[in-house]
This record gives structure tokens, sequence and C-alpha cells, in this order.
């Protein structure tokens, strides 16, 4: 059994419109699913991607409009990476951000690839990563007037963990994931030990975790903007039962095998607390959508499908770009 990179990441909001705004009218990636929490059907669960919703391309964000500030620290996924092609697409997106008044750093080098760190107005924090193209292949460019191929974000790139203790997680990642640790690059947080890397699938930014080392914060106080969980790729539907039975043989509490209609799932926490979720690629997006109709209306797993009309009475109204 083999894990395939990073499936999705998702994290909060309270405000989903402006959400939605930033997502797809600023980076530019496509809705490609518009539902509901299903643990909760009364809030958004809204799924940003490529242009057809491949796995590994997809930022989620549940809608939790009470959510309060976030408090960084450790126990936390503390930045997530979106790929680009090329350092002329990581130049471009320098420009459109400074001009959209998103804040942002300067291009700097992380692990050897040009890195643009930003937030978006909720304080989420990400980075576009240059991939080389050598790894795990490229999501289908979602193309906007203002956006070409060349420069559009194709998937999801390194998650970062920032832990206090990393021993028990980096155990997780080697000895149940499968994942190897190929490398270090130093920490911008002074005297703060290096950063590692870990790889797994067919490597490049969107086969990484990046564990930080941080011993002087307090534990994360999640809230809007933070993550709430990063899922990782089963590639073979037959894997899926195998994953939860060596999870729950090797001592972890697991959700048990969950289905999501879009994927199938299995939560369980590392032992610093992190949510870890194992989802398989198939059936996809377009299970219950046709490719060129996909997030235009409110799309409901079946279970909920008897509900449609009190949950969408429920729902605040959401307007969709294209």
């Amino acid at each position: 059994m083999k894990l395939a990179g990073i499936h999705h990441v998702s994290a909060i909001s309270a405000d989903i419109s402006k959400n939605h705004d930033f997502f797809t009218r600023i980076l530019g990636m496509r809705l490609v699913k518009k539902s509901v929490n299903q643990d909760n059907p009364s809030s958004y669960h809204l799924f940003y991607a490529d242009a057809v919703g491949t796995p590994g391309t997809d930022m989620t964000y549940f809608d939790i409009p009470m959510a309060g500030r976030t408090y960084p620290g450790v126990s936390s996924i503390s930045n997530t990476g979106l790929r680009v092609k090329s350092e002329a697409a990581l130049q471009f997106w320098k420009k459109r951000l400074h001009d959209l008044e998103v804040p942002h750093d300067e291009i700097s080098e992380m692990f050897g690839r040009k890195t643009l760190y930003f937030e978006d107005f909720e304080g989420s924090r990400m980075r576009l990563v240059v991939d080389d193209g050598n790894g795990i292949p490229f999501g289908e460019p979602w193309i906007k007037e203002e956006i070409s191929g060349e420069n559009a974000i194709v998937g999801l790139g390194p998650v970062t963990l920032t832990l206090k203790n990393p021993e028990p997680t980096k155990k997780v990642l080697e000895q149940i994931l499968g994942f190897t640790l190929i490398g270090s690059y130093p920490s911008a947080i002074t005297d703060a030990p290096d950063i590692q890397v870990y790889s797994v699938g067919k490597g490049g930014p969107a086969g990484e975790v990046h564990i930080e080392t941080r011993e002087d914060l307090p534990r994360e106080r999640p809230g809007r903007g933070s993550v709430h969980h990063v899922a990782f790729r089963i590639p073979h539907m037959d894997d899926y039962p195998k994953w939860e039975e060596l999870l729950r043989a090797k001592g972890y509490t697991t959700s048990g095998l969950v289905d999501r209609h879009y994927f199938k799932a299995i939560y369980f926490r590392e032992p610093n607390g992190i949510l870890f979720e194992l989802s398989t690629d198939e059936p996809g997006f377009d299970t219950d959508e046709k490719q060129e109709m996909l997030g235009e209306k409110l799309a409901l797993p079946p279970f909920l499908e008897p509900r449609r009309k009190e949950i969408e009475a429920k729902l605040r109204p959401l307007s969709i770009n294209k």
C-alpha cells in the first residue's frame, strides 16, 4: 500500500462569500463543488481546485461564521503550498498580489525552490511554490481572462506542520504512512532547528510534508483562516479498507470508513493532535455533475438529498463566479 501525495487541505472561513471571491477571482482557482458540511449541513463546504477537480489540487473551506481569530502555535498545519510551473509565473503572482493588495512577502528560496508567501483576508497562511514538473504531475490549469495556463495554480504544494516535539509525528509519517526523509533547509526563525522535508509518492512539492520544530510557541488556538486537516491520497480503491485495518492494528482510533460521496475517507489524529485524513482518488467530483458544470449548483450527497429544501432554506445566498 502506497500513498500518492497530498489529496486536499481543508480550512475554516468566517466569511464564505469573501472566501469564494478570493479563491476564484484573485487566485483564479475553480469552484469544483458547492456543497455543505456533511456533519453540519446548515453551512457550506466549498472545494477549489484545478479545471477538472484532479485529486491533489483542491483546497476546501468550511463555512463557520462565528469563528474567532487564530492564535498561531504548535500542533498545527501552519502553511499550505500552491504549485505554479515557473519562476516567471511566480513573478506574475507577485505583481498580481501587489496590485490586488494581498499581503505577501518577497520571493525567497525554500528547499531549493523559489517561493512566495502570502495570506488571505482571514490570515490563511499560504505560499506559491515553483514546481519543476519532475514529481507528481500538474493539475489541469483553469484558464481565466487575467490568468493564463502558464501562470495558473496547478495543484497543492507542500504542507508545513509546526510541532513542539516532532519525533512522534515523524514516526507516523515514516513507519505508517510510508514517507521518506529527503532533506532539510534552514528555518527563518533565528536559532530554530532546520525544517525537515518528508516525501511520498512520485515526489516533488505535491508529495511533501515539511516539519518545523518550535519549542518556544504555545499550542495553536484555531479559528478563521486556520487549517482543519490535511488529507493524503489513496490511489487504489482496493487499498482503502486495508489502511483502516493497518491504523487500528497500530493502535490508532479512527473515524472508520467514511463515504464522502466524492471520495472515501479515514480520519485519525497523529500524536501531536493534528487531524490526518486518508482519501481515495475515486470516484471524483464529476460523479454527480457534468464536468463543464462543476460547482454551479448546490451538490448534496445522497443521504442528504431528501433534506434539500430544508438545507437550501437555511443557507445564505452565494453568487458563483465562472
